[in-house]
């Protein structure tokens, strides 16, 4: 079984800010806005090296998302910044009607996403931000998994015409993937394989699936993990290839199980190939303030939670 390790430990949002930078150096069209959060979303270096394409809009995230989608006429690739809960919730009009109605080229960055936004507690925190996002037509939806993989992805959107949510987070994650990667949106990527189970997880949570996977094989469970680090477009083959061997599944993210990750694999399964699936997810609920550590394990997002998932979903086989 491949194991994965890690050296050092970084933010994802800081993955977005240096991607961000590099995009500065090599894409003039790339412009920048956020939303009186320049620290909290590592926009600084842009900003020092562009600032005649960066727009302080300040608490007004609502104009924000109208500006960027009027930049895009003029050719621009306007990146906003603010965090998940304000990108998506408090300014969900403004994006359905100006930004994914019309197909504008507009990247809506979303730090502080899910449960480990931590202290700031439930108003700051969202659960429901994938769900909406990926039901807007249109609407590319990606939320990588450590810091190599956020920078990979924001600069490959810039790439890409049309609309992206781009999710990422606030707390500290062991860096697993490559420096160098290629960012492929729409295609999943499997990290271990196996014959038993399917792990399939997004962002904070595929680290968590990983460690799930190294002790469920300690108790000869063999656990296939796949990270889906775009949510729409879905790799339906990659899902139906591996359940497929294994026979059953199990889904993991930092977000309500209503609208998330899960419910778009079930779709798939209930199409193409029913299977009994176990959800990694919160249930129905608001969050509440504290570590992220400490959030992650009473809401049941963690290692534990993924094996206990697993053995249960495998009584159903």
């Amino acid at each position: 079984m491949k194991t994965y390790t890690y050296t050092e430990k970084k933010d994802t949002r800081s993955g977005f800010g240096a991607g961000l930078a590099e995009l500065g150096r090599t894409n003039p069209n790339v412009v920048a806005l956020c939303a009186d959060l320049i620290g909290s979303l590592k926009m600084d270096e842009f900003i020092k090296e562009n600032p005649e394409r960066f727009f302080q809009i300040g608490i007004a995230e609502a104009n924000m998302m109208g500006i960027a989608a009027g930049l895009t006429i003029g050719g621009k690739i306007p990146f906003t910044g603010t965090f998940a809960n304000f990108s998506t919730g408090r300014v969900y009009d403004q994006i359905r009607q100006s930004i994914a109605y019309s197909g504008k080229n507009v990247k809506i960055c979303a730090s502080h996403a899910g449960l480990t936004l931590g202290e700031d507690g439930a108003t700051h925190q969202i659960l429901e931000d994938i769900g909406l996002m990926k039901m807007l037509p249109g609407m590319v939806v990606i939320n990588p998994c450590d810091y190599n993989q956020t920078k990979a992805a924001t600069i490959a959107i810039a790439e890409y015409d049309g609309p992206v949510y781009l999710r990422f987070g606030r707390p500290s994650v062991p860096i697993f993937t490559p420096a160098d990667q290629k960012f492929e949106i729409g295609k999943a990527i499997q990290f271990t394989e196996g014959t038993d189970v399917t792990i399939v997880a997004t962002g904070h949570l595929v680290w968590e699936a990983l460690e799930a996977s190294k002790a469920l094989n300690e108790a000869g469970i063999s656990a296939e993990v796949i990270n889906i680090h775009t949510i729409k477009p879905l790799d339906d083959k990659a899902i139906l290839d591996s359940v497929a061997k294994t026979g059953c599944i199990v889904t993991a993210e930092e977000h309500n199980y209503l609208g998330g990750l899960g419910e778009s694999v079930a779709r798939v399964l209930a199409q193409h190939h029913p299977t009994p699936q176990e959800f990694v997810a919160t249930n129905d609920t608001f969050g509440e303030s504290g570590t992220p550590v400490q959030l992650m394990d009473k809401y049941g997002l963690n290692s534990a939670a993924i094996q206990k998932a697993v053995k249960k979903v495998l009584k159903r086989k």
